[in-house]
């Protein structure tokens, strides 16, 4: 009788213990977790070096770029991924994810868009030149992240609060590891220079598939401007795709998927692990349709100038764009 009546005392603490046991072990992998991919991430651009800023606005501006880093890819992978095999790395892509009041407006900034290019100081010689007209992916190459956001500030009025860029291997890779992500095509794509060659409905992209079609654009009717949309949309469905509860909540699936990505991935030095989850988290609300997917307004394609053929953008609705983004205002 009092083994037995003792016994309901008894089980509450062995409760209490499993459960302090149960939560100390989640804790312990959390924080495994954490200092695991905060070791991985190269927090190399530091925005405290931009020049002549603006003021900052209200929400949060985030600078997503891919980069045609071959970083971490071997002769074969180039030769297969049809990468070419330039040294250095150049911009892709570059689009401004803002969050705010209104929630998530993605908007996609084409590289050949002709831009002002503020004076910069070349790193090498000490020389400054005075600003001048370029394509806007010639910023990056002249100087760097740094001077890429200076001079998307410049033209924009935005002040970027936070920058992440991604190279070729760590696209393949968290596009694989997911995985892949399915897209819908109203056309069959093929183009030599990319490697692209899809047939048109719906259907199922691997990493490699994936890369040359965000990188073709000898396809498209609008040429880069049509690669901006098709990298837009793409990266929306990726985002979706892996905030799939499959690959959120089993660890041996998510896992690599982030370690993929971090292998690869370059941010400013304020950007912790909890800004990646809110700019991963944005993106996924805006592939879900709850946020608006938006490309620079532009007045004119294959304007010809000094630097060869570029897009220019239509400066009164982009201004009133860029003003709706700087005051958190809706923008659709």
């Amino acid at each position: 009788m009092n083994h037995d009546a003792a016994s309901p005392r008894r089980w509450p603490r062995r409760l209490r213990r499993t459960v302090v046991v149960l939560l100390a072990a989640v804790l312990l992998g959390a924080a495994s977790t954490y200092g695991w991919a905060w070791s991985k991430l190269n927090d190399d651009v530091d925005l405290a070096k931009v020049e002549d800023r603006p003021a900052p606005g209200k929400g949060t501006n985030y600078l997503i770029v891919g980069s045609d880093s071959r970083d971490g890819l071997s002769p074969k992978d180039k030769k297969n991924l049809h990468t070419g095999s330039a040294e250095g790395r150049r911009t892709d892509s570059m689009m401004i994810l803002h969050t705010g009041a209104h929630g998530a407006t993605m908007v996609s900034l084409p590289r050949d868009s002709w831009v002002t290019i503020p004076p910069y100081t070349y790193p090498m010689t000490g020389k400054r030149p005075g600003p001048s007209g370029n394509k806007l992916n010639a910023a990056f190459s002249l100087g760097g992240p740094e001077l890429l956001v200076r001079t998307i500030e410049h033209n924009t009025g935005l002040r970027i609060d936070h920058y992440a860029e991604i190279g070729f291997a760590g696209f393949v890779n968290v596009v694989n590891s997911v995985g892949g992500v399915r897209m819908c095509l109203d056309k069959p794509v093929k183009d030599e220079k990319s490697g692209a060659d899809l047939k048109a409905g719906c259907q199922t992209l691997d990493g490699r598939q994936a890369l040359a079609f965000v990188r073709q654009r000898h396809h498209e009717a609008k040429g880069d401007l049509g690669r901006s949309q098709n990298q837009q949309k793409f990266l929306a469905a990726l985002a979706k795709r892996a905030a799939r509860p499959d690959q959120v909540f089993v660890p041996w699936k998510s896992l690599p998927t982030v370690g993929a990505g971090l292998d690869t991935l370059i941010v400013d030095k304020d950007t912790d692990l909890r800004t990646l989850v809110s700019l991963f988290e944005a993106m996924k609300r805006v592939a879900g349709g709850h946020g608006n997917r938006l490309t620079v307004p532009v007045a004119g394609r294959g304007v010809a100038t000094s630097k060869g053929s570029a897009l220019k953008w239509d400066e009164e609705r982009a201004r009133q764009l860029f003003e709706r983004l700087r005051n958190d205002q809706a923008t659709g």
